[in-house]
């Protein structure tokens, strides 16, 4: 399972004054991108991805991209995090 973390951005970095989680159940890597796109609130819009193996980074691009950044994080169901949701 992913879990998808978005947050906002200051000098290109993540932030973290504020964070919204959830998790996926998607497999692929588009629909990964779709859920965190999703969770983020720029679903149709432009991005750039990257893909670190198990990690997945989303950002808006454009003139008008709101500054946040998403994350997804493959995680094992038996992962017992505090902070998952």
């Amino acid at each position: 399972m992913y879990h998808i973390e978005v947050t906002d951005i200051f000098g290109g970095d993540p932030n973290y004054s504020w964070v919204r989680r959830s998790t996926t159940k998607a497999t692929t890597r588009r629909g990964i991108v779709r859920a965190i796109k999703a969770e983020m609130g720029i679903t149709g819009e432009r991005a750039d991805v990257s893909d670190y193996g198990d990690i997945f980074e989303v950002r808006p691009i454009g003139r008008n991209a709101p500054c946040i950044v998403g994350f997804a994080e493959w995680r094992d169901d038996t992962d017992t995090d505090d902070d998952t949701v």
